[in-house]
């Protein structure tokens, strides 16, 4: 198939997963609008495809980890991981692994929370993808970065199924290698 064909099909199959995203006003709070993807994995047609469209942008990256952010992130990362022949990594709130952790503090656009992982997760010799459903303001995304690096493994790119662009996460992401599915 060319390449023409293949991007016509490609925005073809996102227009569909974009209808599958429900806007939810004022989740959390007032002003935010909330994208739940539960329709869209709630569709066996709609997750597949999520997972295949994070699978292409990723394939290129040869990551031997792929990293989940808590807790949408485990539900796109963990199929991701098993497609690419890498191994899965959680990312979590504090106090949720039960191992030795490390952690990173981050603020998000409705507040400040920490991820931990555990010390043991990557190493010099990983190459990190790091999956999440939402790019918003880049702090989750930031904070795992530090975390991956502080273990001494190499951020082979960051992909996300959403991409907020007003909220300009992905310029405080600077040089690295970014992919988002949707965006809004």
């Amino acid at each position: 198939m060319g390449q023409c064909c293949f991007r016509a099909l490609r925005l073809m199959r996102n227009e569909h997963l974009l209808r599958l995203i429900r806007t939810i006003p004022d989740v959390p709070k007032p002003g935010i609008m909330f994208r739940d993807i539960t329709p869209l994995l709630a569709s066996p047609e709609g997750f597949a495809a999520t997972v295949q469209e994070i699978v292409a942008v990723s394939e290129g990256l040869r990551p031997t980890k792929v990293i989940g952010v808590e807790a949408r992130g485990f539900i796109l990362a963990a199929p991701v991981a098993q497609q690419l022949g890498a191994g899965f990594v959680p990312v979590r709130k504090a106090g949720k692994l039960p191992w030795q952790v490390v952690g990173e503090s981050y603020s998000l656009e409705y507040g400040t929370d920490r991820l931990e992982m555990h010390q043991d997760a990557v190493g010099p010799l990983d190459r990190v993808l790091i999956v999440d459903d939402v790019l918003a303001t880049g702090g989750t995304a930031s904070a795992t970065i530090r975390l991956v690096e502080g273990l001494g493994a190499t951020v082979a790119g960051l992909v996300f199924l959403i991409e907020l662009d007003a909220l300009g996460g992905r310029e405080k992401l600077g040089d690295y290698q970014v992919a988002s599915v949707l965006h809004f």
